[in-house]
């Protein structure tokens, strides 16, 4: 007789059609957490997640008050307490469709061309939400589960999750458990699995210069003034020396370096120059001189300007000097840099930098330090073992240059580790229009994560 595994991953396999069907349904609700248009949607689409795990088990399945977007959480404890508990996450919220004359379909009706699915929210992260919850149907119909489940998904990720943190803190009685099972990180390459260990922390502020009372005649008063602009120019140029490091006073002091298993693990990924060239459409790469690609972006602090506003910008020609001059910054941080300490870093370079001839100020919009989890917990191994069994090679395990606010946040709060993975592939169009699922990729993610649960069980 079949094991209770084998059963689960057939189970997946008879399913695809009707998993696929789910997504679609998932799909057709859009629930857009930036426009205020959408909440009603929002609203419906949480409503749609609690009864879809009530329909898998989990009894008290129930859509909370946030403050802001709804939250959805459920728990499956039929394994008992000698069982590992697993806290699954995701989030129902999607990005805009705009614009949407670049789309060739409906964003909101599934279509399917070949092997992939083009609609919004396909890889970013109802499909990935399908992928878990497939899977966990799969092990109540064969069995039961062999693990205690806590589910936890939210509707403003999109937005910055700014309801997260104290949601967290408020309910940490219901979403207690060993580990998360993340599946919003997503893999290097359909024939090459992958886990993410380590995420960079995040730091962003908003730096005002300030001049004149007002915005000046440049003819009358050029020469005499100091540009404010202009000095926001010249701070930002000097916050990279030509080696391309941050020069922030004492910025690199606690950065962990990458250990020589490390940067052998990352090499493995394959994403040499050639490839992020191919990527991002750019002539030439520029990063901190002595690592690869891989290493700045999964091991190495940045400094970057995302935004700058100054003077006029409109069609034509305005001879003004500003009044005041403003640039976005983020910065990305690694192990064991902290937020608190890096906004003190840029302080102290504004002022010993700034000329008396003009004042500044600096808002803080975001922070939040790295993460990074250990290769061989028991989550990342019983993961690994479970990718390695469907795809048939060893997973990667990789560093991502970006931020997750809830695997901070878990790991701040609750002390929770995270498995960061996911079947989403980096050509998925995320974000953008014509946004699609490699369905191939995502009926195996399936099954790793029945794998995965039989593992730990």
């Amino acid at each position: 007789m079949p094991s209770n595994l084998e059963q689960a991953l057939q189970f997946v396999e008879e399913h695809q059609r009707a998993s696929l069907e789910l997504l679609n349904r998932f799909l057709a609700i859009p629930s857009i957490s930036t426009d205020p248009e959408h909440r009603n949607d929002i609203d419906r689409a949480a409503q749609w997640v609690k009864e879809l795990i009530g329909s898998l088990g989990a009894d008290d399945a129930a859509v909370y008050s946030t403050g802001g977007m709804p939250a959805v959480c459920g728990s499956i404890t039929t394994a008992g307490p000698a069982a590992p508990t697993v806290l699954v996450y995701g989030h129902y919220d999607v990005q805009p469709v705009d614009p949407v004359g670049l789309w060739d379909s409906d964003p909101f009706t599934g279509r399917i061309d070949d092997d992939l699915l083009f609609a919004r929210g396909a890889s970013d992260m109802k499909g990935q939400i399908i992928a878990v919850t497939a899977a966990v149907e799969a092990a109540q119909n064969c069995g039961g589960l062999p693990v205690n489940v806590r589910f936890f998904f939210e509707g403003e990720e999109e937005i910055g999750s700014p309801a997260l943190e104290p949601f967290i803190r408020s309910h940490r009685d219901i979403l207690q458990a060993d580990f998360c099972l993340n599946p919003d990180a997503g893999m290097v390459a359909p024939d090459r699995p992958s886990i993410c260990y380590a995420l960079r922390g995040l730091a962003y502020y908003e730096l005002c210069i300030k001049g004149p009372a007002m915005d000046l005649h440049s003819g009358m008063f050029g020469g005499a003034v100091h540009n404010p602009a202009q000095v926001l120019c010249d701070l930002i140029s000097g916050m990279h020396d030509s080696r391309g490091r941050v020069t922030l006073p004492g910025f690199y002091d606690r950065v962990r370096e990458l250990s020589a298993d490390e940067k052998a693990e990352l090499a493995r990924l394959e994403m040499d120059e050639a490839y992020y060239l191919k990527q991002t459409g750019a002539p030439a790469l520029r990063g901190e001189e002595g690592f690869t690609p891989s290493e700045q972006i999964g091991g190495r602090p940045t400094l970057e300007v995302n935004g700058l506003l100054a003077g006029f910008t409109g069609t034509g020609s305005k001879t003004v000097l500003p009044a005041e001059a403003m640039a976005k910054i983020s910065m990305r941080l690694v192990p064991d840099q902290n937020p608190k300490e890096i906004r003190a870093q840029l302080e102290s370079y504004l002022e010993s930098r700034t000329p008396p001839t003009v004042s500044w100020s600096l808002d803080e919009f975001a922070s939040g330090p790295p993460v990074l989890s250990p290769r061989d917990s028991a989550g990342n191994q019983a993961f690994a073992d479970a990718l390695e069994a469907v795809w048939g090679t060893k997973p990667v395990f990789k560093r991502e240059g970006g931020s997750v606010p809830v695997a901070t946040y878990l790991s701040e709060l609750l002390g929770m580790p995270s498995v960061l993975t996911g079947f989403g592939l980096p050509d998925d169009h995320a974000h953008s229009p014509n946004e699609r699922l490699h369905l191939p990729t995502w009926y195996r993610g399936m099954k790793a994560v029945t794998r995965f649960f039989y593992n730990l069980g």
